[in-house]
């Protein structure tokens, strides 16, 4: 429990250890009040003598109060700055993470961030503090007398060496009942994410087959771990009894030998089940120990605790993109993404990737942007951002992973192919949930020609959109997203199948977007098919299995590109994806 002593987390702990000072300096009062009353009240019979202890244990239980609410303040304050400092950039790495092409974000290290607030808001953590105040105890009851030192030093051993049992029984079902737990959470997300596809095709009962066969899994693991918890807890609740047992026999023994009095008996019980009692505790609650121990080393190892950004600050870019001799591939054994590709636009010009489907162009586009990017499997390659396996992407002459993402991102304007809105206002998704200036969010939205389309909505600017814009239609969520790319002054923006859900009005609205955005001198990448919208643009880049096949002047790319004859019958209608591809492509 070493990560308790962080820097931040310090004062908080060290607080709670004096309250635990001041707790149990206090509590060792009732068992000296015990030997008063009955080595000197009864012997005096003197009722100014009791009322007198009577009011100083009392005070003194008044202090054990205070102390304990004001250990569970500070630990609880200790929790919560934790979550402070640790939560911003665990949810910088899950959006990053989401930033990937499967758009599979790890929610686990909030998770665990959560688990450490509750795990130091929580009870049992005070029998830490607590637990090593046992040998104060027992050097009490030696003084007391010696044979009762012995009696509980030998029932405390006993007592410590079940909690180290328990430590070893518990440990690997419960890192199996967390894994397993996980994983059904994952599955149930990813089932709920795909709820549209599942009831289409019917799949349904087979979702839920495969959710019980995990749900099950994780039943069986935590009724393992309850098992083994509930045994071992209720033998050291079984060991403490009986060794109070012992002590007050023992004690007994040494009254009737006229070794000690009493209310050396009764006290030395009293304290040795005190001292026991935190060692209980520990015995019981050893799943949250274990749990929050877990959760501290996953955070170490995917350093959530690290600085998110610690990156170089560059001057602002004037947006000239040079990728040069650019090669990637998820793993070494894997065959290429991208095949050394070569090309270069200066500042303020246009580029259209075309292609047909899995050439590579949205891939090149990460590179360019520095996003991260999944394999086929949707494991995301590096952590943090895309890196060619060889060759380079230059922003301005400087490679676009040194670049500090915050920093960039006030530059660079980005419209992924599933266009992510989130919940809140028009207007606040496309101030990117920063501060709402209604001067610029009207301006972007206008630039993008998307300003009577937004003041038809219900409210105008103040629409909520919901989650992940579901009360907008497909196509209305592609323009408020591309007003978002566009707000502020970036200089890069990137585009990728802007159209894919724009009718006739959005598209004659993005060609207008487009050629306003040039200019104004800001460079521009966009990913798609249409030969018409093509034409907005300066150049052409031709993609087919990551090779770049053709590069240069739109006019002259597209004159190269061979029209498809239109077949007499079925054939795809002229606005799909399908026919849009197959005009640009031959």
């Amino acid at each position: 429990m070493r990560w308790m002593f962080l820097g931040p987390l310090r004062p908080f702990v060290m607080l709670a250890c004096g309250t635990s000072l001041a707790l149990n300096l206090a509590l060792l009062v009732p068992s000296l009040y015990t030997v008063q009353v009955f080595d000197r009240v009864f012997t005096s019979r003197s009722e100014e003598t009791l009322l007198a202890l009577t009011v100083i244990a009392a005070l003194a239980l008044a202090l054990a109060y205070c102390m304990d609410t004001a250990r569970a303040s500070a630990l609880s304050w200790a929790g919560r700055t934790l979550d402070r400092r640790l939560s911003p950039a665990a949810l910088l790495g899950q959006l990053q993470q989401a930033a990937s092409a499967a758009g599979r974000p790890d929610r686990d290290a909030l998770r665990d961030i959560a688990q450490l607030r509750t795990f130091l808001g929580g009870t049992g953590v005070q029998a830490l503090f607590d637990a090593p105040w046992l040998p104060v105890y027992l050097l009490v009851i030696t003084l007391m007398h010696p044979v009762l030192g012995l009696t509980a030093a030998a029932g405390a051993i006993l007592l410590t060496a079940l909690a180290v049992l328990t430590e070893r029984q518990i440990r690997a079902p419960a890192d199996a009942a967390l894994a397993n737990a996980r994983r059904t959470s994952r599955l149930s997300d990813s089932l709920a994410r795909n709820a549209e596809a599942i009831q289409a095709m019917g799949m349904g009962a087979a979702a839920v087959a495969r959710w019980q066969h995990h749900h099950g899994a994780l039943l069986d693991s935590q009724a393992r771990l309850a098992g083994s918890s509930s045994k071992l807890s209720a033998a050291a609740r079984m060991t403490r009894q009986g060794l109070q047992i012992v002590m007050l026999a023992t004690g007994a023994w040494l009254v009737v030998e006229g070794g000690a009095s009493p209310g050396i008996m009764v006290a030395a019980t009293i304290l040795f089940g005190r001292a026991l009692q935190p060692v209980e505790h520990l015995i019981a609650g050893w799943k949250q120990l274990v749990d929050a121990r877990s959760a501290w080393r996953r955070l170490e190892e995917n350093r959530a605790t690290a600085s998110a950004n610690d990156q170089l600050t560059l001057p602002s870019p004037a947006g000239r993109v040079e990728v040069d001799k650019v090669t990637f591939a998820t793993a070494v054994e894997r065959p290429a993404f991208i095949k050394s590709v070569s090309f270069s636009i200066e500042a303020g010009e246009s580029l259209g990737l075309v292609g047909p489907s899995a050439s590579g162009k949205t891939t090149l586009i990460r590179l360019i942007l520095g996003v991260t990017v999944t394999d086929i499997a949707g494991v995301v390659y590096q952590g943090r951002v895309c890196q060619p396996r060889t060759g380079v992407v230059r922003l301005d002459g400087a490679d676009v992973a040194r670049w500090n993402r915050e920093a960039l991102g006030a530059h660079v304007g980005y419209l992924p192919q599933d266009v992510a809105l989130f919940s809140g206002t028009v207007a606040e998704n496309i101030a990117r949930f920063g501060p709402v200036d209604s001067d610029a969010v009207v301006a972007a939205a206008k630039l993008a020609h998307a300003h009577e389309l937004i003041l038809r909505l219900p409210d105008g600017y103040d629409t909520e959109i919901g989650e992940a814009g579901a009360v907008l239609s497909g196509g209305q969520r592609q323009r408020i997203a591309l007003a978002r790319a566009v707000h502020g002054d970036p200089k890069l923006v990137v585009l990728d199948e802007p159209n894919a859900n724009l009718d006739a009005e959005g598209d004659t609205a993005l060609a207008a977007a487009l050629d306003t955005l040039k200019a104004r001198g800001v460079t521009v990448i966009l990913v798609g098919h249409r030969p018409a919208l093509m034409s907005h643009l300066d150049k052409l880049a031709v993609l087919k299995d990551g090779v770049l096949e053709a590069f240069g002047p739109s006019a002259a790319v597209l004159s190269r590109l061979r029209p498809v004859p239109r077949a007499a019958t079925r054939a795809p209608a002229a606005d799909t994806p399908e026919a849009n591809a197959r005009e640009v492509q031959a």
